[in-house]
């Protein structure tokens, strides 16, 4: 009769036997169902659960911010005191260029109706009614006229002084137009390098009073100032020199026709002595 021997277990033993069960059946889990290791895997080893979520909670840090259209970062690098400068001065440009260009045509300032009616009456002897033509007519060469008429009583000459001091007066008057043009083309980039110098002492202003180093888009809001604001006046001042120096062509060449018109009209009084 053999006897049978017969241990007893200790804990031990006991939980030895429980780990090696369980080792197994995850192991037998994993080769059936791939998709259980990710489940078992944050139970099994805490340590790889916590860096799947340091690296989840990294890439979601590193989301990027959502762009912004080109004039939403003028408008907001410019800040609201250079947008409201730089509106005032490109509203007072493009009125300043309507007015001027409605103005400087030839069929506004030498009106031909005016220069016809008013030879016709030269030709009819019907000279008081020539000069109340030019007298009413409120263009360029109506105001020439008006005066070489009034003067005639006092000789030719006369008559020829007083037209070249309207002329005067008046291309004064389209100069002083004008003008307006060239200021605004001066003022532009002046406001624009304001607006540089105040965006650099703005971001050197970051980096003084941060005690470490100061993070690129806090910088970048002075900085962006000082460029955009430079832009912007260039935009402005390009234009408004560039229409200034034609406009004063026009002008030029509009103050040589009517002189050489009204000296036509007034030539047939040559002969007209002073009384």
């Amino acid at each position: 009769m053999r006897k049978v021997a017969t241990t007893i277990d200790g804990p031990e033993a006991t939980g030895s036997r429980l780990a090696g069960w369980l080792g197994r059946m995850a192991l037998a889990a994993c080769l059936a169902a791939p998709w259980a290791a990710a489940a078992l895997v944050p139970v099994l080893v805490p340590e790889v659960a916590c860096a799947q979520q340091d690296d989840v909670a990294v890439d979601e840090g590193d989301v990027e911010p959502e762009a912004k259209s080109y004039l939403t970062f003028l408008f907001e690098a410019l800040g609201i005191k250079y947008v409201v400068v730089f509106l005032a001065l490109s509203f007072g440009l493009v009125a300043l260029l309507v007015m001027c260009f409605l103005q400087f045509r030839r069929s506004v300032l030498m009106p031909p109706d005016l220069n016809a009616e008013f030879e016709k009456l030269l030709d009819a002897k019907e000279y008081q009614q020539a000069y109340e033509l030019a007298k009413n007519d409120d263009s360029y060469l109506g105001h020439v006229l008006a005066a070489g008429m009034g003067k005639l009583q006092s000789g030719y000459p006369a008559a020829v002084e007083a037209m070249q001091a309207a002329e005067g007066e008046e291309a004064m008057k389209l100069e002083h137009k004008i003008s307006y043009v060239s200021l605004i083309g001066a003022l532009a980039p002046m406001f624009g390098l304001l607006g540089t110098v105040d965006g650099m002492v703005t971001a050197f202003m970051k980096i003084a009073q941060s005690t470490t180093t100061p993070k690129p888009n806090e910088l970048a809001t002075g900085i962006s100032m000082a460029l955009v604001t430079t832009l912007i006046g260039l935009w402005l001042a390009i234009p408004a020199i560039a229409c200034y120096a034609v406009l004063k062509n026009w002008l030029q060449k509009f103050n040589a026709d009517v002189d050489d018109e009204s000296m036509r009209l007034m030539s047939r009084f040559q002969n007209v002595a002073k009384k």
